[in-house]
């Protein structure tokens, strides 16, 4: 049971850098979000000019943090909780920050809000395992 929780963890956070990482690079290498059929119109009333930052935000911090923290879940590190309850925080606030800012755009948004609850929940468990 618990090597299932590290293993699903570690996939949520491959499933979440799989999305993130070309949608971010294609954000920042083009930042009118022409690639993405994302027009600029969407970040009206947001600090944002482009989508330049929320692109490299995407790319680092959701696609390569997600990258960067699979192998150790899979590996069972002591670390795996806090990776879980970071990363799945980290997505469900960028999901509802982003909500707030362009508005319910796609299917994918509640789709990742619900993937960064199912890591906060994991990360939680896992935690709280490693902990007994």
């Amino acid at each position: 049971m618990k090597r299932r929780l590290y293993i699903t963890l570690a996939i949520l956070h491959l499933f979440v850098a799989i999305g993130a990482i070309p949608a971010g690079y294609a954000l920042f290498t083009k930042p009118d979000g022409s690639s993405l059929g994302m027009p600029t119109e969407w970040l009206e009333g947001s600090p944002f000019p482009d989508f330049f930052i929320p692109g490299l935000f995407l790319f680092i911090i959701l696609g390569l943090g997600n990258l960067l923290t699979a192998m150790p879940i899979f590996k069972q590190h002591k670390l795996s909780g806090i990776a879980g309850l970071s990363m799945g925080g980290i997505l469900v606030i960028w999901i509802i920050i982003q909500v707030v800012i362009v508005g319910l755009a796609s299917f994918l948004q509640p789709l990742f809000f619900f993937v960064g609850l199912i890591q906060l929940m994991l990360g939680y468990w896992i935690f709280r395992l490693a902990k007994v």
